[in-house]
């Protein structure tokens, strides 16, 4: 198999992001818990994370994978690029990017074509400037916008209880939770797990949503605690990219990689013009 692109955009990646993994893998010896319920269906069965042990079953109820538990394996990678939205403004029809979001969104998709990948699938939320950040992205990357895909499960929510929680009542982030937990842990389901052995050749998704919603992913595909997103920080239009091995290991290449934009460019909320806070 030939990895020689996978490592050439790997090493075009902020080597600033190391410092962040090597951060999140100090919450691996905590005692914490993860959904284990069926894809979509809202069961909440949790298993412990017991001293950072890495279940090798964490995926196999996928009928495609059932090959996998009798001892057959694909020789492929399965590599998923999140992407956050671009700075954005809420609107009285929604909310949309920011004059500097679009420049943010065509910097991270000018970024994307230098890494010199073949996308296989781009999933995208159906929140506005979730869907103005990829349009963009598309654009650079030289892809019809046909191509992309709209998922009702990415939009931003609260994914899990926070440890420490959001600066909300305890109220208001049990309601959340309850409404927007089961969908976002079906969002994981959809999207992560290792290749099929049908599956010849790597295969690269890129997906762009939302910076609650991206970091619970990062910490359920790591199988470290979910309840530390609230401990994590993304930019606007930043890259993280993960790899499903075949034998089920997830590895982190690169967390919420922004280094490639001008510092006068960052952000990672929404103008101080607005009163309510950045999701």
């Amino acid at each position: 198999m030939k990895y020689s692109a996978v490592w050439r955009s790997v090493g075009a990646m902020s080597c600033g992001s190391l410092v962040t993994y090597l951060t999140i893998r100090l919450f691996e010896g905590q005692n914490s818990t993860y959904s284990n319920g069926a894809e979509g269906d809202g069961r909440r069965e949790t298993e412990p994370l017991a001293n950072g042990s890495w279940m090798h079953h964490w995926d196999l109820h996928k009928p495609q994978l059932q090959k996998v538990a009798n001892g057959e394996m694909s020789s492929a990678l399965r590599h998923i690029i999140l992407v956050r939205h671009g700075e954005y403004t809420k609107t009285l029809d929604g909310s949309h990017l920011t004059e500097l979001g679009r420049r943010q969104a065509e910097l991270t998709g000018r970024r994307l074509r230098e890494m010199d990948l073949t996308w296989d699938h781009v999933v995208a939320s159906t929140m506005p400037r979730a869907e103005e950040t990829a349009m963009i992205i598309l654009k650079q990357l030289n892809l019809d916008p046909l191509k992309m895909k709209r998922c009702t499960l990415l939009p931003e929510g609260t994914p899990y209880p926070g440890d420490p929680p959001p600066k909300r009542s305890a109220r208001s982030l049990e309601q959340a939770y309850q409404r927007d937990g089961p969908r976002i842990e079906a969002a994981f389901r959809r999207y992560f797990f290792r290749a099929s052995p049908e599956q010849e050749h790597d295969s690269y998704l890129l997906i762009v949503g939302h910076s609650n919603v991206i970091r619970y992913l990062i910490l359920r595909a790591l199988q470290l605690p979910p309840a530390a997103w609230t401990r994590l920080n993304l930019n606007h239009g930043s890259i993280t990219w993960l790899t499903v091995w075949p034998t089920g290991y997830v590895t982190l290449r690169c967390l919420g990689d922004s280094g490639f934009m001008p510092v006068s460019e960052l952000t990672n909320r929404r103008p101080l013009s607005t009163k309510s806070s950045n999701k």
